[in-house]
């Protein structure tokens, strides 16, 4: 039995963004600390009194304060990274994801596909449902494609290396479309809506309820894709289908 593989961010990147960030954060601040006193000159400004307060204060406590409220914000950035990092544990017998507070486990025996396409990593049960997702910011917090294939396949996992197996069977969604199951429309119209608030929240909540239907979905620029998941014989959909 091989020894469990542990497959994360490169510890190179994740030093360069931690210590990046504050710099450039800190850089921002002093720059606009710049961009307001240039301001001061102007015949006209928004917000003229808070541009003459920040002026009034006293150097070099000025510039201090800018540089450290931005490198302040940067630490910011650098936590929501470290926050999005995917690390991905895979063992002979389950895979295990951890993103932030959210851990998810798939047993061996139900997977049928594992792939890393458009910024996000898969794996597939026998319908082709959606066992597990994780997605990344364009791929930046994901593991390196090539480490993910890797090590898959040492643990005998099916990896498909040329991405979603099923890409051309999506139909885009447009309001009160046929062929998904019963109340599909109604959760994919409230998923536009929470895709449009950029509210993430519910769109990962309304994607798992899509699941339970047996709908799988997946976006770009904000528009929804779907397709169904096959029944054990081989046939797409199931009981619930119907023409809407």
């Amino acid at each position: 039995m091989e020894s469990a593989t542990v497959i994360r961010q490169k510890t190179s990147h994740r030093v360069l963004v931690a210590a990046g960030f504050p710099v450039l954060g800190a850089a921002a601040g002093w720059l606009l600390k710049l961009l307001v006193n240039s301001a001061a000159s102007w015949p006209w400004i928004p917000w003229e009194g808070p541009v003459e307060l920040v002026n009034s204060a006293p150097e070099p406590a000025l510039t201090l304060a800018s540089l450290l409220i931005g490198a302040l914000a940067g630490g910011v950035l650098v936590l929501m990274a470290e926050h999005g990092y995917v690390t991905v544990t895979i063992e002979d017998d389950q895979i295990t994801t951890d993103r932030g507070d959210s851990r998810h486990h798939v047993p061996r025996a139900a997977v049928h596909g594992v792939f890393a396409d458009a910024g996000q990593l898969v794996v597939l049960g026998e319908r082709g449902e959606e066992l597990a997702v994780e997605r990344g910011n364009e791929g930046a917090d994901l593991p390196s494609v090539k480490q993910l294939a890797e090590g898959f396949r040492t643990h005998g996992y099916p990896w498909l290396p040329h991405g979603d197996p099923y890409r051309n069977t999506y139909r885009r969604w447009v309001e009160d479309m046929p062929g998904l199951p019963v109340g599909g429309n109604a959760l994919l119209k409230a998923r536009a809506e929470a895709l449009r608030k950029r509210d993430e929240k519910n769109i990962a909540e309304l994607r798992q309820e899509l699941a339970k239907l047996g709908v799988v979905v997946r976006d770009s620029d904000k528009r929804q894709w779907w397709r169904l998941v096959r029944e054990t014989d081989g046939r797409e959909g199931d009981h619930r289908r119907h023409r809407a």
